[in-house]
């Protein structure tokens, strides 16, 4: 059993590497199409989702970063906790931004105009951040990586960003209330913060991952 798993971790290492270039791949696109968009129909909440995918990118570069020395127990720990850390900052700096400008927004009244391609967006984004979760959720426990499962949540949190950018959306396309909009924004910012301070705290670090990742 135990020589079964020692055979098969390289394998499954370079499959959590081919996700996290998909990853990389998508949320580039991701990124480049919502920060356009939003900046376009002047939509804090979708420049904001936009700039969160780029923050994706740093995350799937990390982890890819980390495979890279899986086989290598001390440096494969030192690359979590350098990983998290770096992308904590990178959020923390992202909820700054998107409370600055939807504050902004609010008391200047600044009606953002409609964005059919943002609502598209968000669509496609819910159809396959779920999927590409679940892939990275299932490689984290076959590989006993804490830092694959952070990975996975902030790919959740990309989801639940989706569904509150998709309301606010629709609510000002549909019946123009342009406050959806920067009030979408602001319910953004504390769980965007949140998952940032964790990753400079280090709460989800990954000081047991020696024994958890099993024999390399």
């Amino acid at each position: 059993m135990m020589s079964e798993f020692v055979a098969t971790r390289p394998a499954i290492a370079q499959h959590g590497k081919r996700l996290e270039y998909f990853t990389i791949a998508w949320n580039s696109l991701e990124g480049l199409a919502g920060v356009v968009a939003g900046l376009v129909a002047g939509s804090i909440s979708l420049v904001g989702f936009g700039l969160d995918s780029f923050i994706e990118v740093t995350s799937g570069a990390t982890l890819l970063w980390r495979m890279s020395v899986d086989a290598d127990v001390k440096r494969r720990e030192r690359n979590e906790r350098l990983s998290l850390r770096i992308v904590g900052v990178c959020f923390v700096a992202l909820a700054a931004y998107i409370v600055y400008e939807a504050v902004s927004g609010l008391i200047a009244r600044k009606a953002p105009e409609h964005s059919i391609p943002g609502i598209v967006l968000a669509c496609v984004s819910l159809i396959v951040m779920p999927i590409l979760s679940r892939a990275k959720k299932r490689l984290a426990s076959e590989l006993g990586s804490l830092a694959m499962k952070a990975d996975a949540r902030q790919t959740d949190f990309c989801v639940y960003l989706s569904v509150i950018l998709l309301a606010g959306l629709v609510l000002n396309a549909t019946l123009g209330w342009w406050w959806a909009d920067p009030i979408a924004a602001l319910i953004m910012a504390p769980i965007v913060a949140k998952e940032g301070l964790d990753g400079v705290k280090g709460q989800a670090c990954c000081t047991p991952v020696t024994q958890a990742d099993g024999p390399n």
